[in-house]
């Protein structure tokens, strides 16, 4: 049993059935977080809607890697944590239990984000739809008390292929989608907010670079820069994680 009183987070374990209490959380904050203001406003006024028991969206957050999606999602948790916020953080493959432990909780005095990271589904795998039944209900309604946060590289979360478009028409200015069509892109209109992610530019990169290194001279950091603009064309992203990357290998140069 877990005491969500002082637990944060807890992890699906389905070898053992059972949710897995996290104590060693990234402290990450929203101030930490740079270039992304604008998902950052969206996702923190959205889950204050939650916490004081307003209408709030499911919120999908989707674009380029390693641009901040997880740690965003990580970073409201730690803001809202004292006013009662938990996350339990599910793999796609374990989906199927989520309605069992949404069962569980629904009738905790917390409000829960069930939390999906770099979620997608491939062909074949109909694990989302015990997703859509937590975001929707099905007879029986949703809890209020639980929120889905789930971050994506795709906006549409099923993979779509050139074939599901065959029977889709457009009757007089209307598109008519088909049935393949239909079903892959419900899931994703589920979520009643997107958020888009993108790479940033050099300078927004730098930005970020100079945020771990804050006491360069001018001189130094004017190197640390030249080696961070090579580090990022390398791995040709210019990400936060690519920022950080950098940080953690070239520390002790500058």
């Amino acid at each position: 049993m877990i005491d969500w009183k002082v637990t944060k987070a807890a992890i699906y374990r389905a070898k053992k059935d059972t949710l897995k209490p996290v104590f060693e959380i990234d402290a990450i904050t929203l101030d930490d977080l740079l270039n992304i203001d604008e998902q950052k406003s969206a996702l923190l006024e959205n889950t204050k809607k939650f916490i004081e028991g307003r209408a709030a969206s499911h919120a999908l957050l989707w674009g380029s890697r390693g641009t901040g999606k997880s740690s965003l999602v990580k970073a409201v948790l730690n803001r809202f944590f004292d006013e009662g916020l938990r996350l339990i953080e599910f793999f796609r493959e374990d989906l199927q239990a989520l309605t069992d432990i949404s069962d569980e909780i629904r009738k905790l005095p917390y409000k829960f984000i069930i939390f999906c990271d770099d979620i997608s589904f491939e062909a074949g795998d109909s694990s989302y739809k015990a997703l859509k039944s937590v975001i929707e209900g099905s007879i029986e309604l949703p809890p209020k008390n639980v929120l889905v946060y789930a971050t994506s590289n795709r906006r549409h979360l099923i993979s779509e292929f050139y074939t599901d478009n065959e029977g889709t028409r457009v009757d007089k200015g209307e598109i008519h989608y088909s049935d393949s069509v239909e079903e892959k892109i419900s899931l994703s209109d589920r979520f009643g907010l997107w958020l888009s992610f993108y790479q940033g530019t050099f300078d927004e990169y730098l930005k970020i670079a100079d945020s771990y290194f804050p006491s360069l001279n001018d001189e130094k950091r004017v190197l640390m820069h030249e080696e961070a603009k090579r580090f990022a064309s390398l791995r040709a992203s210019r990400s936060g994680r690519t920022a950080k990357q950098f940080f953690t290998l070239y520390h002790d140069k500058f």
